[in-house]
């Protein structure tokens, strides 16, 4: 698909860097560069300004909340990588700072509008739901904040050896933890994923699962098996989900997904049926809509279904199937 990385976290071309991660002068000397700054994270929210929150907050490195060390699941500031002027990027978790009369209550739900302001940043700079705010990101920022988000969430999750159990140690500038006991080495997992277009004719299939909120459908999705081929796990999810049956299958487009750390394969997949029995532990509901449909549901005017969620990729592939530009 010639306009797969257009997808919203598609990448930027990040110089990761990551021959220097086990180099300690080297990781030094980039700590230690005048332009190099961290972007900061708070239980899953990214710090961010702007009219609309459009842009990455870049704290220094001098700056006290980076001086004060670990303030969350991460021992020190994670290495990302180098921006193209040279300027050296790190990130920090500091999820242990409690907001003093602030809002909370919506934190880590599943629509999150508040925004919380830290008495050590300029007015202005608040952290916020990346979901809210991935839409109006460039793209080097959003592959910044999904990475960061990403090795994040696999450390507070992570935080002890398989192998043993015993309390392992971040290591490689955050890209691995080693076992102190055991000698165990793990690295930050990506969970795989897919995501169908599945199509009869003019129709798409479209699902909604229990809780979402009332009118959201999306495409079809799960995860992939072990010992299981991307085609073999969109025939197998869209049968256990829809009862479907499906024919060629086809891929399409990848998006990192941030939420905690999966990778997105968007595939495209012909159905050998229009009959419908749906799991109702997987979905809640599934049902076919013609081009026609979709169309009016994009525009905000279907009387009971709401467009895909923008910076998707569900929204990526509709879109492109709408403009018959799935190439």
């Amino acid at each position: 698909m010639k306009r797969a990385e257009q997808v919203t976290f598609g990448g930027s071309a990040l110089n990761r860097a990551a021959e220097i991660r086990g180099d300690e002068a080297a990781l030094a000397a980039a700590m230690a560069h005048p332009d190099a700054a961290c972007l900061l994270l708070w239980r899953g929210k990214v710090l961010m300004h702007g009219e609309h929150f459009e842009r990455l907050s870049w704290i220094m490195m001098a700056h006290p909340l980076i001086k004060a060390g670990p303030g969350g699941d991460v021992a020190f500031p994670i290495f990302l990588g180098f921006e193209d002027d040279g300027a050296p990027c790190f990130a920090l978790d500091i999820s242990k700072w409690e907001p003093a009369g602030q809002d909370l209550s919506s934190v880590g739900a599943f629509v999150d509008r508040s925004e919380q302001q830290h008495p050590d940043i300029a007015p202005g700079h608040v952290f916020v739901e990346l979901r809210r705010i991935m839409t109006r990101l460039s793209p080097r920022d959003a592959e910044l904040l999904a990475t960061a988000k990403a090795v994040m969430s696999w450390h507070k999750t992570h935080k002890f050896c398989a192998c043993c159990g015993a309390k392992s140690e971040m290591v490689q500038a955050g890209w691995q933890r080693s076992c102190p006991e055991c000698g165990g080495q793990h690295f930050p997992r990506t969970d795989p994923v897919v995501i169908m277009l599945i199509t009869h004719g003019n129709s798409v299939l479209m699902g909604r699962s229990p809780g979402w909120p009332e009118g959201m459908y999306s495409l079809l999705a799960g995860f992939v098996e072990p010992g299981e081929t991307l085609e073999a796990a969109v025939r197998r999810e869209v049968m256990e989900e829809a009862g479907v049956p499906v024919g060629q299958v086809s891929y399409l487009a990848s998006q990192p997904w941030p939420f905690p750390a999966s990778l997105m394969f968007g595939c495209a997949g012909e159905a050998l049926s229009r009959d419908i029995t749906i799991d109702p532990v997987e979905i809640e509901h599934a049902m076919w809509m013609t081009k026609e449909e979709m169309l009016q549901a994009f525009a905000g005017e279907h009387p009971t279904v709401l467009p895909a969620r923008k910076g998707a990729i569900a929204h990526f592939l509709l879109e492109n199937w709408l403009a018959d530009t799935l190439d």
